[in-house]
């Protein structure tokens, strides 16, 4: 599906920490059902990153809770969609233990989240859509914008306001980087990025960034064909050419 439907409170929401733990971020945006644009955000000193993707997610379902639509959330972590649509039902029976009897994790946010989504459905739908992250969806990317400007400590100018005067391309669905890296198969390689614990670094060689990357779970990689591509690609992962090392 490349579009969104506008009769429904859709909300994009994303989270960034710069280590595990380290100082963190999220970024949610929620268009509601009257065609308004809203972008939420915030940080904190020391975090994790699945802390800040369930953040996120509650503070934009507080937002919409009083918009008495369904409502479609679009995260690209699966920690926060399968441990909201498959895992918190074993997690309440067994008193927050996990099934090798150990307390859950985050189990704060996720009681909070659980109460919230309890009292959501009594009066309408939520539904939690896995997208996949870096990947040229405008929502996504511009959730992921906000959330490592804030863990960064900055303080991003956030937009409120009507959809039709909204920067972001929020209801297209299209992966458009997925297409453009269709595009590059078979193109010689200008550089490979990789992004790993938020350091990101610039290969020369495919070998070295799957080096890199391989085996680790929240790694982001992409292969540039040119020096305006690369710089293109870093700007989309929320850093400035000066971030950029060489690996």
């Amino acid at each position: 599906m490349d579009t969104i439907s506008s009769n429904k409170t859709i909300v994009f929401c994303d989270g960034a920490s710069l280590g595990n733990p380290g100082p963190g971020g999220w970024g949610a945006i929620i268009i509601g059902s009257n065609l308004d644009a809203i972008e939420l955000g915030g940080g904190e000193a020391n975090t994790t990153n699945n802390r800040m993707e369930m953040t996120a997610a509650i503070s934009a379902l507080e937002h919409a809770k009083n918009d008495k639509k369904q409502i479609e959330i679009y995260s690209d972590s699966k920690y926060l969609i399968k441990g909201i649509t498959e895992w918190i039902e074993g997690w309440v029976a067994r008193g927050w233990k996990n099934s090798e009897g150990n307390s859950v994790a985050n189990e704060d946010l996720w009681q909070r989240l659980n109460v919230l989504t309890k009292e959501i459905r009594r009066y309408q739908s939520i539904s939690w859509i896995h997208i996949p992250g870096h990947a040229g969806i405008a929502g996504n990317e511009r959730a992921d914008e906000i959330a490592v400007a804030f863990a960064k400590g900055l303080t991003p100018v956030l937009y409120k306001g009507r959809l039709e005067n909204y920067r972001v391309d929020i209801l297209n669905l299209k992966a458009s980087l997925n297409v453009k890296d269709r595009s590059n198969k078979g193109k010689r390689a200008y550089s490979y990025l990789s992004l790993v614990d938020n350091v990101l670094l610039r290969h020369t060689d495919w070998s070295s960034c799957e080096r890199r990357v391989r085996g680790r779970s929240n790694a982001k990689y992409k292969k540039a064909t040119s020096p305006a591509e690369e710089e293109e690609i870093v700007k989309a992962w929320g850093f400035s050419k000066e971030e950029l090392q060489n690996g």
